[in-house]
Formats: C-alpha cells, sequence, structure tokens
C-alpha cells in the first residue's frame, strides 16, 4: 500500500537518485549508498522495478542498467498507509460496489458511506486531506 500512496501523491522522497548498472543475487540488494531498513526505489529493472526496504530478500536475480532511488519517507507518512490499508481492507469491497441500492421481495439495502466520510468513494478521497500536505504536482 504505502507505494500506492507515493505515486498517489506523487512524492518517494527521494534523498538521490544513482544510476548505473547493478546486479541482484540470492534475492538480495544491498548497494553501498543504502542504510539497512531504509527504502528504495527500482527503476529501469525488467523484474524488480518498483519500492524495496533494504535488507528485505525476495528480489528476483538480475543484473540490470537503471536507477536506484534513496529514499527518506516520512514516519508520518508510513504510519498513514498502514491506515490507509486498514481502510481498504474494511471498505474496499463495498466502495468498489457498482450498487448503491436495491429491494425485493420485503428486502431492502442501501450502501451508507464508509467509515462515516462524506463522500469518500475510495481511499484517495477518504484521505485526501492528510495525503494533501506530502503532495506533488508531479513526479520529477
Amino acid at each position: 500500500m504505502l507505494e500506492q500512496v507515493l505515486m498517489e501523491i506523487h512524492n518517494w522522497f527521494q534523498v538521490g537518485i544513482f544510476p548505473g548498472e547493478y546486479t541482484i543475487l540470492d534475492g538480495q540488494f544491498t548497494p553501498s549508498f543504502l542504510q539497512p531498513g531504509q527504502y528504495y526505489r527500482i527503476v529501469g529493472s525488467a523484474f524488480n522495478d518498483g519500492l524495496h526496504k533494504c535488507g528485505d530478500t525476495g528480489l528476483t536475480d538480475e543484473t540490470f542498467t537503471g536507477s536506484v532511488w534513496a529514499l527518506a519517507i516520512p514516519k508520518a507518512i508510513i504510519t498513514l498507509s498502514d491506515e490507509i490499508k486498514a481502510w481498504q481492507d474494511r471498505y474496499g469491497e463495498s466502495v468498489a460496489s457498482p450498487y448503491l441500492a436495491e429491494s425485493f421481495g420485503g428486502y431492502s439495502y442501501s450502501k451508507g458511506t464508509p467509515g462515516g466520510q462524506s463522500g469518500a468513494t475510495n481511499w484517495q478521497s477518504a484521505f485526501s486531506a492528510q495525503l494533501k500536505p506530502y503532495r506533488k504536482l508531479r513526479e520529477i
């Protein structure tokens, strides 16, 4: 969910972009410019593009020419991402439903607003106020 949040706000909080040729071996990638636990983004890989955390395993072995973005994501965004995931787990299916209301044979159903948030039709609208201070107009 954190990657989706960063994409939505067009802000990766990058502190350095390092182009070059990189090798991922045995599912691990730990370049010298990253600290253990630091988030980073791979761009230009055939198998591993996206957000990762230094020290985590599970990457696909490859050699690629691309960029690695060192990131400094604020804890507030990571916490907010966890809240968004919880909201999405709870309300995601109901807000995605095309049905607003139905009734038949004495049965009636009306879709309410998720979490009591007026006008919240997805996590982006439900959390827009909290995301707004971090939003950039466009990604660099």
